[in-house]
């Protein structure tokens, strides 16, 4: 189930899944496993396994120094990020703020409070604010204002660097393979216009990865 004011997915029921979702399994340690299941139980929207291997295989390769996420939720995501660059520092964008409260928790709990940055407010405000260079971001926020992000987390990622925007399948229907539901309209052609918009910019190069809803994997050339 997707929280469609902030993209993040619920992996306890009802999300499309790829055919290789049977392999993709995050590598998580039994305090982070119970944080998960903790969530899924409230219905707390947290990233499913395909996209937690995904970036911890991304991260253990590239071994970024500052990351940016845009929806950290309770701060799972971000944990896991963590455990795959444990020399990076994460700065981590949360609009809710019960989900902002409950991630301080978690990062101090986990050990990592002194490796993130955690921010209360809208993501499209503090980005205007931060002046940081990033090697990686993660885009997990409200899908509607990806294309709207885009100029700016693009002068926030450094060259080289990957910015990967979570949920842009949709269940298929960004593709075609399911029928979009009435109310859906419009969150569909937002995400196509953030498709269209990084596949299409000479600035990027960008591939579109079938993993878990759907992941942009933009590198900033």
């Amino acid at each position: 189930m997707i929280n469609f004011s902030y993209a993040h997915k619920n992996t306890s029921g009802g999300e499309r899944k790829s055919s290789t979702a049977q392999f993709n399994k995050p590598r998580l340690s039994a305090q982070i496993t119970e944080l998960r299941k903790s969530a899924f139980e409230r219905e707390i929207p947290v990233s499913d396994d395909e996209t937690l291997c995904l970036l911890q295989t991304l991260l253990k390769a590239k071994q970024p120094q500052n990351v940016l996420e845009l929806g950290s939720a309770v701060g799972i995501s971000a944990a896991v990020m963590l455990s795959a660059c444990p020399n990076a520092h994460i700065t981590t964008i949360e609009r809710d703020e019960s989900f902002y409260n409950e991630a301080l928790k978690n990062f101090k709990n986990l050990g990592i409070a002194q490796s993130v940055t955690a921010i209360l407010g809208d993501a499209g405000e503090e980005i205007q604010r931060i002046e940081n260079a990033f090697d990686f971001i993660f885009l997990d926020c409200a899908k509607v204002q990806y294309v709207k992000y885009l100029p700016r987390l693009k002068k926030l990622l450094k060259t080289g660097g990957m910015l990967a925007a979570d949920d842009v399948l949709l269940f298929g229907y960004v593709t075609g393979e399911e029928e979009v539901p009435k109310k859906r309209k419009m969150l569909v052609e937002h995400v196509k216009e953030y498709i269209t918009a990084v596949t299409n910019d000479n600035e990027l190069q960008t591939t579109i990865l079938n993993v878990g809803n759907g992941v942009a994997l933009s590198v900033k050339l």
